[in-house]
């Protein structure tokens, strides 16, 4: 039984209101007056959350248009779209980087499908970059080559290469 208090206790806290108004009535010895818990935590309703009515028989209708034109990068588009019912009908441009605009119109609707037309405006150019020879050096490579190995005489023992070099002996 206290452990059903205690989780309608902490339910209300997370569902009242700081001072308790809009509630039905108090915990804990409280009066409850129309929704007015005094000397205790109030509860506030439950509400249900109203459904909005879509309409599914309207056909659908839209247009759009938007461009760029950046000087500076040379980025230069723009697009229109508009679409009633199940037939869109757009077009879109841009330019390449030939020199050319290509100009797309296009149309969709359940009979034709997708359809497009491709347009170039402009004489495509393709400038020649010249780049003077550049030659390949090619870095030789040192590798060394050991050609005899002499024993040292002396006080070193055993030397190093070329007749004993590294020890004491001659």
């Amino acid at each position: 039984m206290i452990s059903q208090v205690v989780i309608v206790a902490l339910v209300a806290v997370a569902n009242a209101d700081p001072i308790g108004l809009g509630g039905y009535g108090g915990l804990d010895g409280g009066i409850g007056l129309g929704g007015l818990g005094l000397g205790g935590i109030g509860l506030n309703p439950i509400s249900i959350a109203k459904t909005e009515v879509v309409d599914l028989y309207s056909p659908p209708k839209y247009e759009f248009k938007y461009g760029v034109s950046d000087p500076k990068t040379g980025d230069n588009k723009e697009q229109t779209e508009e679409r009633v019912g199940d037939v869109v009908k757009g077009q879109y441009s841009l330019a390449e980087p030939d020199g050319t605009i290509r100009v797309v119109q296009y149309t969709a609707d359940k009979v034709n499908g997708f359809n497009a037309v491709v347009k170039r405006i402009g004489k495509a150019s393709h400038p020649q970059i010249i780049q003077k020879a550049i030659p390949i050096i090619q870095k030789q490579i040192a590798i060394p080559v050991v050609s005899k190995i002499g024993l040292s005489s002396g006080l070193g023992g055993l030397g190093g290469l070329d007749g004993g070099l590294g020890g004491l002996g001659y």
